[in-house]
């Protein structure tokens, strides 16, 4: 959805309006409860879902909403105990972490069965690919209980951000709300400040990076919803080539000056000691935004909600303000 900031009201609104009159039956209604997930799957309940377990950012941004969690699996807590970012909203004491210890994407299925849900959320990024949900588990997790799969791949953030309000919505959320309405309008206002600065950087673009210990990550804007996003309304991206069926441009560390910008969007997830291995990298090092120390960092998983992303964006603007 490649909307501009002045319009962002209005299709929150629709949006709003859309969820709301859908033909599927929400959870106000009563008797019989279906929804028709990302994958194109009917679900079908007996009654709306009271006892949810959802991937912990999906988890955080219901919660924002209003609808309470039983149980969370994927990131939750750092370690020193205080909630992930990924999860950020939800308390940890209040839920069950059913992450598996294994593999990724494996989950405690003891715990899970425990917890008598009624529903388990998660979300796409590659169809039909489950988000920290591997394929082995998600069979044995549908004999517990039906898998709700909201799609991200294709979607910008606010198509994003609508689709879980749209779940939300069904499991009984006031999406009408002063707080919902509130947390639509910072997110268009923070949209509006990331527009402006914009405007002031010229020919200057943004790189976004992630690392490992054998490779730099470079991101295709037109793959993040996030990134999609903030390009649409004016943030300065590289162009990136990414490899196929990837939202990524996997390089060797000898190759990493493939691409030149002026400022590194650091994915945050690898923390601070990833990023000072990054600054590290000799060959990297040789970019306009390496050699002016132009760094800012990256919120690249985030509650999807209006609310989060405001915070996020507004930080977004002050950290690439800094380097102007």
């Amino acid at each position: 959805m490649r909307k501009l900031v002045g319009a962002l009201a209005a299709v929150a609104a629709m949006a709003v309006l859309t969820a709301c009159g859908s033909s599927e039956s929400d959870a106000s209604g009563g008797g019989p409860w279906t929804f028709t997930d990302g994958r194109g799957e009917k679900i079908s309940l007996d009654s709306a879902p009271t006892r949810v377990v959802a991937q912990s950012s999906i988890a955080a941004a219901l919660a924002d909403l209003g609808v309470e969690v039983v149980g969370t699996f994927g990131p939750l807590k750092l370690p020193d105990g205080s909630v992930d970012p990924q999860a950020a909203g939800l308390d940890p004491a209040t839920v069950t972490d059913v992450t598996g210890g294994g593999e990724y994407g494996t989950l405690d299925l003891e715990k899970l069965a425990e917890l008598e849900p009624d529903l388990v959320i998660t979300n796409m990024y590659q169809k039909p690919e489950l988000w920290y949900m591997n394929d082995d588990t998600a069979e044995k997790v549908d004999k517990v209980a039906p898998i709700l799969a909201i799609n991200y791949q294709g979607l910008d953030l606010v198509q994003t951000l609508d689709a879980v309000e749209k779940v939300a919505g069904r499991l009984g959320a006031d999406l009408e709300s002063a707080k919902a309405v509130t947390a639509r309008q910072q997110f268009a206002d923070a949209s509006a400040r990331l527009t402006a600065l914009g405007r002031t950087m010229g020919d200057r673009t943004v790189l976004p990076v992630s690392t490992t210990a054998d490779l730099l990550y470079v991101g295709d804007p037109a793959q993040f919803p996030d990134i999609a996003y903030y390009r649409s309304i004016g943030l300065p991206m590289a162009e990136v080539t990414p490899a196929k069926d990837s939202y990524w441009d996997e390089l060797s560390w000898e190759k990493s000056d493939t691409y030149d910008a002026d400022i590194a969007l650091w994915d945050d997830r690898i923390g601070e000691a990833g990023l000072a291995d990054l600054k590290k990298q000799p060959v990297f090092g040789t970019i306009t935004a390496a050699k002016n120390d132009a760094y800012v960092p990256w919120a690249a998983v985030t509650p999807a909600g209006y609310s989060a992303y405001a915070r996020v964006i507004n930080t977004l603007t002050d950290n690439l303000e800094k380097n102007l």
